[in-house]
């Protein structure tokens, strides 16, 4: 049974963050939200607000978990020797496949938004997706070698394939949808955006 306030307001944000995650902020009510949570609505509220306020506070708390991931990952790019820099950044797109695998519902709460959910709140693409998109942006910039590469639209290009591919999986010869929890898939989904990336900085030899 959940007791205190802290157990209780986890809960709430992890149903909070599922139904949003499946349905958006747009498909998904209060109502929804305290009922899955076994709460009713007036208790609901006195925990965590509104649903507006609710929403914020699943997004920031799927960006904390994704900046993490994503810093370190900088910070080692950053650090390697030079003769390391193209395995680093190897490792970078690894993490962020990993990351995305091991939780879908952050990928999914950006592509719903990518559909133009929660239109009205429209400060969380500025606040946290730039400034990461920057940081992997500024961390690769070195390690191109190709002078054409238009590293802002391969860094999306990256997100998009990888969130892609996280909800939707690959469609087989027979029309059957592999994904993630496919090991087969997302070996082949991995070598795949290792090569795209190898090949559209211009780096030499094959991935690592």
């Amino acid at each position: 049974m959940v007791s205190d306030e802290s157990d209780r307001q986890e809960l709430i944000l992890q149903v909070a963050t599922r139904l949003f995650a499946a349905l958006g902020y747009d498909g998904t009510s209060s109502g929804q939200i305290a009922e899955a949570a076994g709460l009713d609505a007036a208790t609901l509220g006195h925990h965590v607000g509104g649903k507006r306020d609710l929403y914020l506070a699943v997004m920031e708390r799927a960006h904390r978990t994704h900046a993490a991931v994503l810093e370190t990952a900088v910070k080692d790019l950053m650090t390697a020797p030079p003769e390391q820099k193209i395995v680093a950044m190897h490792r970078l797109i690894d993490r962020y496949i990993d990351f995305c695998a091991e939780n879908p519902e952050v990928p999914a709460l950006w592509m719903h938004r990518w559909l133009s959910d929660a239109s009205d709140i429209t400060e969380l693409e500025s606040q946290y997706v730039q400034p990461l998109a920057q940081l992997v942006i500024d961390a690769i910039a070195p390690v191109a070698i190709a002078e054409d590469v238009d590293l802002d639209y391969m860094i999306n290009t990256v997100i998009w394939c990888i969130h892609g591919f996280v909800q939707s999986g690959v469609l087989d010869k027979v029309g059957k949808r592999h994904g993630p929890d496919d090991p087969r898939a997302l070996r082949r989904f991995r070598a795949h955006m290792h090569q795209m990336l190898h090949r559209t900085l211009g780096l030499p030899g094959s991935p690592p």
